[in-house]
């Protein structure tokens, strides 16, 4: 499964560079694009330096894809300025931002929210086959991770405000006047990595027949003696 997957990765680069590559003429703010494509090129690092020792699911790779389109389009009109509004309206005759009653430019927290959705997944295949976890811990691990790695960006992005401030700190940070905006995030990703992991318990608990025993045997103690 090693090729065929390895192959399947290599497409969905191929379709990522296609994306990547119109976006990166001319963006909102050249600034923000370089800080919000520092953290996309080193995703795409990582994930070259382990395609060979460490080939993810196919599933896995199309859900990091997607996540990686989202920001890519993100850090080229800034997060803040991402046009989603007029598309849906010269695409579908409809306000995105009327039809669920937003007051502001909400692109930042669907991605948010996708952070979790999308990526508690492949989060979880990590931990099941380098940490073997298994039955309650194969979900809440994932989650815990992906709330864990939310907070900590927003931290960064924090750090980077304060370092770089002026209009390029706020143009990274995106708050856009609202001051729960970290903790809106972190919520969403949190909200997200809570469906994705509660769909794949449903799909495990219909077609994994130990699903229960393994449940439960996660959550036994396997030594009583106190460290």
């Amino acid at each position: 499964m090693t090729v065929p997957n390895g192959r399947y990765a290599l497409v969905l680069l191929a379709l990522w560079f296609l994306l990547w590559l119109p976006l990166a003429f001319n963006p909102f703010d050249r600034s923000d694009w370089l800080l919000e494509n520092a953290l996309l090129i080193a995703a795409i690092a990582l994930l070259a330096a382990t395609w060979r020792p460490f080939p993810l699911s196919r599933t896995s790779y199309t859900l990091i894809f997607v996540f990686l389109s989202l920001h890519t389009i993100g850090a080229h009109y800034t997060y803040a300025e991402v046009p989603y509004d007029a598309w849906g309206e010269r695409t579908f005759g409809v306000s995105i931002d009327a039809l669920f009653g937003w007051e502001r430019n909400n692109f930042d927290r669907v991605v948010h929210f996708s952070y979790g959705l999308l990526l508690a997944y492949p989060i979880r295949e990590l931990f099941l086959r380098v940490a073997a976890v298994k039955g309650f811990w194969g979900y809440f691990l994932p989650l815990d991770l992906t709330m864990s790695t939310s907070a900590l960006y927003e931290i960064i992005e924090w750090a980077a405000a304060l370092a770089f401030g002026g209009d390029l700190g706020a143009a990274f940070l995106g708050t856009q006047g609202d001051q729960w905006d970290a903790q809106k995030d972190m919520a969403l990703a949190s909200l997200g990595a809570l469906i994705s992991m509660c769909v794949t318990a449903a799909v495990n608990y219909r077609y994994q027949r130990d699903f229960a025993r393994e449940w439960l045997e996660s959550l036994r103690v396997k030594r009583r003696a106190p460290l």
